[in-house]
């Protein structure tokens, strides 16, 4: 097992990286803030891990229930985050509780939300089961539901007591899952360490193919390279905002395209390779860069091109609403070299516009 800290004083909190960790209940029992647990998962999740998760919990609890929410991107709201007052009100649940993620990025993002609100703030455990949220959406404590207008526009900071990654649970994840997943892999090899995106080349492969021992040094790297960011920046004031590589384009191709009809990854993947001809437009980035990371994101059955049917004008609306926009002002995170991200206002908007249009 792998054990990494990320660093926020009295409010620090350790990921656990491994096999076959999902019902060593004893890892993360210490990080109930009391004998009240709440799971939250989703339907897909309930009999292959839920039922069983939820049984082992409650020999040990004086109280134990569970919520299945829908699964899908599509059910990321408000009218469906109710589900989990619901169950917290009327199981009179109280201050001493813990919600538990057992769950994607949706799962984990509505839970959080939930938990920073119920009574002002309770106990969150994140037990995330796919690779997307394994490397991303688990680490940080970004939570929060979608707006037909804008992604994750509703939302809070709140960070989790303790997060589980049990890479076993990634032999069931269906191969698309898995592919959304290393998107976001890829993308902190370009935003800030070139030899992992080498790495990444080497061994996109054995990732493909599920190898314990690259899916764990993958997994790791990213964690390593996200809780290092959010220990400097956790509210996005800055630095943070590197992270979103590809993520403007992208949450402007899921809001257009409905929620769900393309996986969080496959957007940030097709919106990243965007961000990258940007920055090569810009001069900021050599054109074998691109090239590679094209390849690489192929190599992990990645689309690279937003939908067809997406017009300048449609982008330009729902990155209107990015909550990158400052005064105004649209800015978005480019690359100036391998390893090397920055956030800015300061490009030509021909140049954007080029790469909206998909021109040459």
């Amino acid at each position: 097992m792998r054990e990494l800290t990320v660093n926020l004083g009295d409010r620090s909190y350790p990921i656990f990286i491994g096999a076959n960790l999902l019902n060593q209940v004893e890892l993360y029992a210490r990080y109930f803030c009391g004998e009240q647990v709440l799971v939250v998962t989703n339907e897909n999740l309930w009999l292959p891990y839920g039922e069983n998760f939820v049984a082992g919990l409650a020999k040990s609890l004086n109280k134990v229930d569970s919520v299945v929410l829908p699964d899908g991107e599509q059910y990321k709201t408000l009218a469906v985050l109710n589900n989990i007052f619901d169950a917290l009100l009327e199981n009179k649940y109280n201050r001493r509780t813990t919600l538990v993620a057992l769950g994607g990025g949706v799962v984990g993002d509505m839970t959080g939300f939930a938990a920073s609100a119920y009574q002002r703030g309770v106990g969150f455990i994140q037990i995330p089961t796919t690779l997307l949220a394994q490397v991303d959406s688990s680490v940080g404590g970004k939570t929060g539901v979608n707006h037909p207008l804008g992604k994750n526009m509703i939302g809070a900071f709140y960070q989790p007591q303790c997060v589980v990654i049990d890479t076993e649970v990634l032999s069931t994840l269906p191969e698309r899952e898995l592919s959304a997943g290393l998107a976001e892999v890829i993308k902190y090899g370009l935003i800030a360490d070139s030899e992992f995106f080498s790495w990444l080349e080497a061994n996109m492969l054995r990732l493909m193919a599920r190898e314990r021992d690259a899916l764990i040094y993958a997994i790791e790297r990213s964690c390593q390279i996200k809780a290092e960011v959010v220990a400097q920046d956790e509210k996005e004031a800055g630095l943070r905002a590197i992270l979103n590589l590809g993520h403007t384009f992208g949450h402007a191709i899921e809001a257009s395209q409905g929620y769900g009809q393309w996986l969080h990854g496959e957007a940030v993947a097709a919106g990243t390779v965007m961000a990258c001809e940007l920055s090569q437009r810009l001069g900021w980035l050599d054109a074998t860069v691109v090239e590679r990371s094209v390849a690489l994101f192929n190599m992990a059955n990645l689309p690279v091109k937003p939908p067809a049917d997406m017009c300048p004008e449609t982008f330009m609306k729902y990155m209107a609403v990015d909550k990158k926009v400052l005064h105004g002002t649209l800015r978005l995170v480019l690359l100036k070299g391998l390893g090397t991200a920055v956030v800015t206002s300061e490009f030509e908007r021909d140049c954007l516009m080029q790469v909206l249009r998909g021109v040459a």
